[in-house]
């Protein structure tokens, strides 16, 4: 029960994380709830999840196939270095967020289709394919040594938090509000970079004892 519950809290702050900071899937979320409101957050959720789950899946396909303690290990490392990179990539979007920036970027967004642009603002998106081809497999990999639930608890956390986050910034723009300001902003994006950092680190010191799982 604890590690199902270590798996929850680490995929809704991984993806809490992942949803602050500023990119297509928020700025199209923004831009189409202007015209189409609150509902707008689910259905882009609805259309990011389905190719998160397809990436999942396929990962979990070939972890039965390459799984040794050679791989977990290569896995592990690459994976920890990813999470370093990104909480610095993190870092650096908190020192220039602007809500500013953030509605006219959105404006791109307004006559595309909410699941639509959830599908094509996550399979289209560098940065999610480079998560999920190192730092997610890596993730996934250590959950898939633990059991199925591992795995469904990890994602449960983390779509709990994509859902959460979207919904949120949907209700908040079609109300012509500002989800928070960029101060709150910023302090919420430095404690997820430091958070992916040290996570980051954990991944690449102990190799060896996710190793030790197989």
């Amino acid at each position: 029960m604890i590690e199902l519950l270590k798996a929850l809290a680490l995929g809704f702050t991984i993806g809490i994380s992942a949803a602050l900071i500023p990119g297509p899937m928020m700025f199209a979320t923004v831009g189409i709830s202007l015209e189409k409101g609150w509902r707008t957050g689910p259905f882009v959720f609805l259309g990011h999840s389905m190719v998160e789950l397809i990436v999942i899946l396929l990962v979990i396909a070939g972890a039965s196939s390459f799984i040794s303690d050679s791989t977990i290990g290569y896995v592990s490392i690459l994976g920890g270095i990813v999470m370093i990179l990104f909480g610095l990539v993190i870092l650096k979007s908190a020192k220039s967020v602007s809500n500013i920036n953030i509605a006219e970027s959105a404006k791109k967004f307004k006559s595309v289709g909410p699941v639509s642009a959830g599908i094509l603002t996550t399979a289209l998106n560098p940065a999610f394919i480079l998560w999920w081809l190192t730092a997610g497999s890596a993730i996934i990999l250590q959950e898939y040594l633990l059991g199925m639930l591992a795995i469904v608890a990890f994602m449960i956390g983390h779509w709990l938090a994509d859902f959460s986050f979207l919904l949120t910034v949907a209700s908040s723009t079609s109300k012509g509000k500002d989800l928070f300001s960029e101060r709150t902003h910023r302090r919420i994006l430095y404690f997820c970079s430091v958070f992916l950092m040290i996570f980051g680190v954990w991944f690449i010191s102990n190799y060896n004892n996710l190793s030790s799982f197989v």
